[in-house]
């Protein structure tokens, strides 16, 4: 079918009024979206608006016939009856929980499915040399030979962009590709995307990180609560973040963090000479004579780049749960203490909100009252029998008290939008009622308007004279939120900095140079 259009830029995909409910909710109500050819186009909305939703609708993961509306591609209306049919028309979409397998090849993973072959035989040396054709044009330097669990998620990354390249894509689609990302990875990506787009294929961009749509977007279509409120054209309407913000949420928000007087009391935990090793590789040291100390009521953040040793550390403290424990020691309220298993941890008063909620934080199978009792049996049971109603009473407490966007505490956690299942995690440990609660990364992949409502229960964490230690790649998060903060470069604490002397630029210079800080 030949398209008489004249205009520069043709549309190459459109969207029509996109319907799709599940059970009791509308998760798409008449949302449209239109998609230049060769454009960067970026999707935004608070978590549980409907943009992951709309994207598997496009590429086929919601088969035609499960919605209402029209796919409209290349001047085509589509029936797209599983990924299989989008990919074949040249829509490729990489999820937010990468699809490899860790045991094979990055070789094996690029041609998984796809294999070339001769003669009914697959021909390897035809893979090897268009895999590092394909690695090449996504500037990862590897051997293709390389098992994915040896590389780290921006590579992995880079390894599902080259596979969707092998299948001859036209509409790239990512769904929070730089979510797991440090910035240097994360700006890698950024220029890989705009680099494709030289070359004519277009991109649709699911992502919080509100800086980088800025910065590479050429519109952006803003859905909330399952509705598409407006499409932006970034360079014509001079767009910035805090009118991106406007459309999300529905209000501009004043300040992303809420007003915080701390109340910082006496050191409550206290980390001297604190070495751990690898837990495979012999002679590699994951953390090298670490000292730091929190005190109650006080929030102090952890920067790092991606490697650095942020989350070793932390794992290390919570009952040596990563590494091999080499020295050092810990004192709470001046008391020297030793947590052998995560259980003593848990016992001195320790909480630990993993990075990784979906496969440490929690267990997908579990509904949300029993993940939110879990790591604290013994607070709601008698003689070793959980009480059924306390269990419903507590979860019910925290599903208010966090606002968990749910229809039951019976639901299944595996059905929660990312900042929901965050909020659940958090209630996990809450409930346990630590002292100390360190939280890793707690609001990644998180929208403007949840995050704002973690930092006010981290705060009010504090407020109740915890002590807190957060742990988080974005740099303007632990400007925000922190009182101190400590920062890491291959395993070592190179300085630390108080809330009135910090700055990207300054908190920059330590996580880069293994330089200790006056």
């Amino acid at each position: 079918m030949t398209s008489h259009t004249t205009h520069s830029d043709p549309i190459i995909l459109e969207m029509r009024s996109i319907t799709k409910e599940f059970p009791g909710v509308k998760a798409l109500d008449r949302v449209s979206l239109r998609v230049k050819a060769g454009e960067v186009h970026a999707i935004c909305g608070e978590n549980g608006a409907g943009k992951s939703t709309l994207m598997k609708v496009l590429s086929g993961v919601y088969p035609h016939g499960t919605y209402n509306g029209d796919i409209v591609y290349q001047n085509e209306v589509q029936q797209f009856k599983d990924i299989r049919a989008s990919e074949h028309a040249g829509i490729a979409i990489i999820h937010q929980e990468l699809a490899l397998i860790p045991e094979l090849s990055i070789m094996e993973n690029i041609f998984l499915g796809n294999e070339p072959t001769k003669r009914g035989v697959i021909n390897w040396d035809e893979a090897r040399s268009r895999s590092i054709e394909l690695l090449a044009r996504v500037g990862l330097r590897e051997n293709p030979d390389t098992p994915i669990k040896e590389i780290g998620v921006g590579k992995q990354q880079l390894v599902e962009i080259a596979k969707a390249l092998n299948k001859s894509v036209k509409i790239l689609i990512l769904d929070e590709p730089t979510a797991a990302l440090n910035e240097s990875d994360s700006q890698h990506l950024l220029d890989l995307i705009l680099g494709l787009k030289g070359k004519g294929i277009t991109s649709i961009i699911i992502s919080h990180k509100l800086n980088e749509i800025e910065q590479i977007a050429d519109s952006i279509t803003i859905i909330r609560d399952g509705k598409t409120i407006e499409t932006l054209d970034v360079k014509a309407d001079g767009v910035d973040e805090d009118r991106i913000i406007k459309g999300m949420v529905g209000r501009t928000l004043e300040s992303r963090f809420p007003e915080h007087e701390p109340k910082i009391g006496d050191v409550l935990f206290e980390v001297k000479n604190w070495t751990v090793g690898h837990p495979q590789i012999e002679d590699r040291l994951v953390c090298k004579g670490s000292n730091f100390h929190v005190r109650s009521g006080e929030i102090v953040g952890f920067a790092g780049l991606m490697g650095a040793g942020r989350t070793e550390l932390a794992r290390s403290i919570f009952g040596r749960s990563y590494g091999r424990f080499i020295s050092g020691h810990l004192y709470k309220e001046g008391k020297e203490i030793t947590l052998k298993s995560v259980r003593q941890a848990i016992d001195a008063g320790l909480g630990y909100v993993t990075e990784d909620r979906k496969s440490l934080g929690l267990n997908l199978l579990d509904d949300i009252k029993t993940t939110t009792v879990s790591a604290n049996l013994e607070k709601i049971s008698k003689r070793s029998v959980v009480d059924d109603n306390q269990e419903f009473a507590v979860a019910e407490d925290y599903r208010k008290s966090l606002r968990t966007k749910t229809p039951s505490v019976e639901e299944g956690v595996a059905k929660l939008s990312g900042g929901n299942q965050q909020k659940v995690v958090l209630a996990k440990w809450m409930f346990t009622d630590p002292d100390l609660l360190i939280l890793d990364e707690p609001t990644r992949g998180i929208d403007v308007g949840a995050k704002y409502e973690i930092y006010g229960i981290i705060q009010q964490l504090a407020n109740q004279g915890k002590g807190i230690i957060v742990i988080s790649s974005e740099l303007p998060e632990l400007l925000g939120l922190s009182d101190r903060i400590y920062t890491i470069f291959e395993g070592a604490i190179t300085g630390v900095l108080n809330k009135e002397e910090a700055s990207q630029e300054s908190l920059m210079k330590l996580m880069t140079s293994a330089r200790k800080a006056a």
